[in-house]
């Protein structure tokens, strides 16, 4: 059997962290990872995978992640449900990520549409003004 899953995106919104009681750290993401094609109206469509990350990995997330961010994430898929406070049951599907790679600089959270500062190379690899995810809605 195989349960893999290996995705490249970019943050909805900033990380969510808690300990649980037992003292684990755990950070929560939803990754938008564009699809291979666009509609027929030519929007750009992505999927949303929430993604789970724990202990010093976790840690990581919260300080250096945020909200438009790109990252790339390896781990498994899971299935899960819990009773909410209406006790309704609600089923969950995430990544439970075993690693999370964050593919921009720190220094590189400025909006891409400001100008570029005096003395900035021109031809940085992590400039992302013009690739497939540049047109994300956040």
């Amino acid at each position: 059997m195989l349960n893999r899953a290996v995705l490249v995106g970019r943050l909805t919104k900033d990380p969510e962290f808690r300990t649980t009681p037992s003292g684990v750290d755990v950070s929560t993401f939803t990754l938008a990872v564009n699809r291979n094609f666009k509609s027929k109206d030519g929007e750009q469509q992505a999927d949303f995978i929430n993604c789970v990350v724990f202990r010093k990995q976790a840690e990581n997330v919260k300080n250096f992640l945020s909200k438009g961010r790109l990252a790339g994430v390896d781990g498994r898929m899971q299935s899960r449900s819990y009773e909410n406070k209406e006790g309704q049951r609600v089923y969950v599907t995430e990544v439970v990520c075993d690693s999370v790679q964050f593919l921009e600089p720190k220094n590189n959270s400025q909006s891409n549409n400001q100008p570029k500062q005096q003395g900035q190379a021109q031809n940085n690899p992590f400039d992302n003004s013009d690739d497939e995810f540049s047109d994300l809605p956040f």
